[in-house]
């Protein structure tokens, strides 16, 4: 018996040093150290041994096995190692060669044009905020002085949802909501998608958006915001850039004008965009009515205010040089891969 584990010792130690992989190793585990392996067949022939010769020969058995045990697992670890430097290797990156190419998301035109806008006003003092898209008709017409006969509540202009329940025409609504909660001093701006029952076409939209200011404080006069357009437009479109007040009239002003720029395309020496004027139309304003600030709980003898709405689709179409508005609406990626 001896002899006989001498012989497996040996033949375990041959097979392990020749096994190339961890499935080998495993199976020459089984062979000679499973519970139907080699070594453990001869145990059970001890029962034909003497009382003298069995703790002999099961001492020698016991230490063959755990010899071969440290041997199979000390090639196991070694395999191991190797498959893992195999595989490292394999997967190694050349630095040297070109990266690919990340693809990214850009912003949108508008987006892009609204975000320089909003550094421009917060820059001089104002505050962003934003109301619902879904508004009510007191919001929407009442407070800001529109009459109930007046033609800007046809549902021809605007999209009604419900008797009093309306998509925002304007993001003037977001102001209301504002001086109701909100005491003097005021200096907001008030971006947003509004909604009018427009037909489609190159400058026209049922869907567009507007940016809205307000300043509402003791002793605000129409040269304080003749002061805010003015740097707004230089910031906009270069500091040449000239700005042009004409009259005109809202509900919710008092005086009202409408503020044109020179135009960017030829400076103001007259062209196709600005049809031979050499002015380009950019917003409303006006110094807020009376009858607004008193509808928010203001008392006009003591305050005063101006406002302006700005439409950003139409300065983002004129800054680029944009020639239709639907191109902001239709995500042709030929178009915006341009931006």
């Amino acid at each position: 018996m001896k002899e006989q584990i001498e012989l497996i010792v040996a033949a375990a130690k041959k097979a392990v040093d020749e096994a190339s992989d961890e499935k080998q190793i495993d199976e020459i585990r089984v062979k000679y150290l499973g519970k139907k392996g080699e070594l453990t067949a001869l145990l059970k022939q001890m029962g034909s041994l003497s009382a003298e010769e069995r703790p002999i020969m099961g001492q020698m058995v016991n230490e063959a096995k755990a010899k071969l045990e440290e041997i199979v697992g000390a090639k196991q670890i070694q395999l191991k190692e190797k498959a893992t430097e195999l595989k490292l290797k394999a997967e190694q990156i050349d630095i040297t060669m070109p990266a690919k190419e990340a693809k990214v998301g850009k912003l949108h035109p508008l987006n892009t044009v609204l975000n320089d806008m909003i550094d421009i006003f917060q820059s001089m003092g104002f505050d962003v905020l934003d109301g619902p898209e879904v508004e009510t008709d007191h919001y929407n017409f009442e407070c800001l002085n529109v009459p109930a006969d007046h033609p800007a509540r046809d549902m021809q202009d605007t999209f009604y949802l419900a008797d009093n329940l309306l998509l925002r025409t304007q993001t003037s609504a977001a102001q209301i909501r504002t001086m109701e909660n909100r005491k003097p001093p005021i200096r907001i701006i008030c971006p947003g998608r509004v909604f009018r029952a427009d037909e489609v076409d190159a400058t026209h939209s049922p869907v567009f958006h507007q940016i809205e200011g307000l300043v509402v404080d003791k002793n605000v006069t129409m040269c304080d915001l003749k002061g805010v357009l003015e740097q707004f437009a230089k910031e906009i479109y270069g500091a040449d850039t000239k700005v042009k007040f004409r009259p005109s009239f809202f509900p919710f002003t008092e005086p009202s004008v409408e503020v044109d720029v020179t135009c960017s395309e030829c400076g103001g020496k007259g062209c196709r965009v600005c049809k031979g004027s050499g002015w380009i139309e950019i917003l409303g304003a006006g110094m807020v009515h009376p009858n607004v600030l008193r509808s928010c709980g203001i008392d006009p003898e003591v305050y005063s205010g101006f406002a302006f709405g700005i439409g950003l689709d139409r300065l983002t179409t004129t800054r680029y040089k944009i020639s239709d508005i639907r191109l902001l609406f239709e995500n042709d990626k030929r178009f915006l891969d341009q931006f």
